[in-house]
Order: structure tokens, then C-alpha cells, then sequence
């Protein structure tokens, strides 16, 4: 028996309960860049997913364990972005409805996505209210399901999909995988997966430098929040602590946690753009960027990058990656 909440059995079912509801993404490669690093560079594309974004595996395989009469109530969840815009079109697409409780400075673009996919979106200020409560104040008042971004073994079962799909792509020759983090799920799925399927295979945490507290959570062995006020290009991942469940996983099976500046961040989307001719947002590009600024080795190594989301419009892709500290 796994001693987590979910198995790698768990992530395979999963993957077969989403054939024909997710997009197996491809992963990207590039000659070049690998002649350039000296060694092979894979980047997992979740920027090609169904709303742009790793995020719809998960919340649709936890609408599939709703009964008829909770699917009637309907979802509830808290997103900057991301898990709003996976858990609006799963709810359209399992005909069922959704309240999202996002911070009133989530870009007004992502905002617009997941109002136009039929979801009701209720505002807080993320430094003097907690979205938890407010998502709590919403299911006393109207018996609402919440689906959190990770915190439930069908939703981490469900981003595990992505990583099984980067090792089987990767032939199983991965020495490392690196996982943009905001909650981490996503980082606690790929974690057992590589446990159980490729164990010499090392899970690395990455966040914006100013966003670190998984990094500093996983150094003190205990969660620890990041200090109110602050702000990052990485709006997708500009989390307050980490999850309770997903840090009892990462805990105990991450290798560590590796950071980015926002300057970092942009070259890195540049880079992206450059060489692999892909848009992705500043969040996802964080663990792309702790691989150029040589935090993650990857001389004579196989690394695979999580290419989390590209949910960004063109003006702000254009200012970000045209702009320098």
C-alpha cells in the first residue's frame, strides 16, 4: 500500500478515465539547444492543453467522482488563474456549474477566459483576506463541491497523467524533472510517479524567487508562508504556503527546490520562444529558467521541464519578453 494519497495505479486509471477529454501534449526537443547545454533538454508542453494548462486533467477527473446530486450543487474553488480556467470549461463540459473565488488583481485576461466559459467569479484581496474562507462562505451558503487546485487525491491523480506521459515520452531516460510550483500538486503527482516508475529519476520544486516557500518549507522541514505585500511576474504561481497535502508528499520525496527572478523568468520565455517556438507564461517558465541559470545540472544529463501553462495575451508576452532588469 502507498504510503500517499495517491499511487502510480492511481495516475494510470486516471490517464485512462481522460482519453478523449485532455490533449496528450507533445514533449518539445531541440538539436540545438542541446548542443549548446550538453545534454538533452525536454520540455513537456502543458502550455498546448485544453485551456492552456495543465490544470484541466485534474479538475475534471475530480467531476468525474461527483455524483448526480453534487454535480447538481455544483464546483467551487479558489485560482489566480489557471485552475479557473480548467475547472470553468470542465464544468461546461460536464454540464454543471462554477463559482471561482480569484484575487482581484488576477490578470483581467484570464479573469475574461473563465467568465467567458460560463463561470461566476467572486473577487478578495489576497493581502488582507484568505481565499479559503471565502470559498468556505460560499459552500455554507449554497452547498456547493469545492474542487481545490491540488488538494484532493482525484485532482493529483489527474495531474500525474502529465508527468506518466514526459517519462513514457522520454523513453524512461529522465535524471531529473523540474515542476514550476504554486500549491504543488503538480510537483507532488510527478514526485510519486517518478518514485514509483523511474526512482533514480531526481523531482525538483521551482518558484520565483520572492515566491519561495516551498523551497524554504522543504530547508525547515514545516510549512512556511511567504511574506505578505509581495508581487511577481509568476501571478500563476504566487501562492501564501504550501499545501498541506502535497508538502507531506514533497517533503519526503523532492530533491529540492530551485528559484528564478522575474528577469530570469523573461529570458526564459524568450528563450522558449526562440528555440522552441512556444508561448509560455512567466509561472511556467520559472523551472525552464533554473536550468539556464544553472541551479538543475544538465551536462551528459536528461532533464525534463514542466511546461506548465501559456495563458498570457499578446501585449503582456510582448512587454515581458522585450523588457530587461
Amino acid at each position: 500500500m502507498t504510503p500517499y494519497p495517491i499511487s502510480l495505479n492511481d495516475v494510470r486509471a486516471a490517464s485512462i478515465a481522460l482519453q478523449g477529454v485532455v490533449v496528450r501534449t507533445p514533449m518539445l526537443e531541440n538539436a540545438d539547444v542541446n548542443k549548446k547545454l550538453g545534454g538533452r533538454l525536454l520540455l513537456k508542453a502543458e502550455n498546448m492543453q485544453r485551456t492552456g494548462a495543465f490544470k484541466i486533467r485534474g479538475a475534471y477527473h475530480r467531476l468525474l467522482g461527483l455524483s448526480e446530486q453534487e454535480k447538481s450543487r455544483g464546483a467551487v474553488s479558489y485560482s489566480s488563474g489557471n485552475h479557473a480556467l480548467g475547472l470553468a470549461r470542465a464544468c461546461q463540459m460536464m454540464r454543471t456549474s462554477a463559482v471561482i473565488v480569484m484575487p482581484s488583481d488576477a490578470p483581467v485576461a484570464k479573469q475574461a477566459a473563465v467568465h467567458a466559459m460560463g463561470a461566476e467569479i467572486v473577487t478578495y484581496d489576497r493581502d488582507t483576506q484568505n481565499s479559503a474562507d471565502v470559498v468556505q462562505q460560499i459552500i455554507l451558503e449554497s452547498g456547493r463541491v469545492e474542487v481545490p487546485p491540488s488538494a484532493h487525491p482525484q485532482i493529483l491523480a489527474g495531474a500525474g497523467t502529465a508527468a506518466l506521459e514526459l517519462l513514457q515520452d522520454a523513453g524512461g531516460a529522465l535524471d531529473a524533472v523540474v515542476i514550476p510550483c504554486g500549491g504543488g500538486g503538480l510537483t507532488a503527482a510527478t514526485a510519486v510517479v517518478m518514485a514509483e516508475a523511474s526512482p533514480d529519476t531526481k523531482v525538483y520544486a521551482a518558484e520565483p524567487e520572492l515566491f519561495d516557500d516551498t523551497r524554504r518549507s522543504l530547508i525547515e522541514g514545516q510549512r512556511v508562508p511567504n511574506p505578505k505585500g509581495r508581487r511577481t511576474i509568476c501571478d500563476s504561481i504566487m501562492t501564501p504556503i504550501p499545501g498541506e497535502m502535497t508538502f507531506d508528499i514533497n517533503r519526503r520525496l523532492l530533491a529540492g527546490g530551485v528559484t528564478a527572478t522575474d528577469d530570469e523568468a523573461r529570458q526564459a520565455m524568450r528563450f522558449a520562444f526562440e528555440y522552441f517556438k512556444t508561448v509560455i507564461e512567466p509561472g511556467a517558465a520559472v523551472g525552464l529558467a533554473a536550468v539556464l541559470n544553472g541551479q538543475i545540472p544538465i551536462k551528459e544529463k536528461t532533464v525534463g521541464i514542466m511546461i506548465t501553462g501559456g495563458n498570457i495575451d499578446a501585449v503582456r508576452f510582448s512587454d515581458l519578453v522585450n523588457t530587461t532588469a
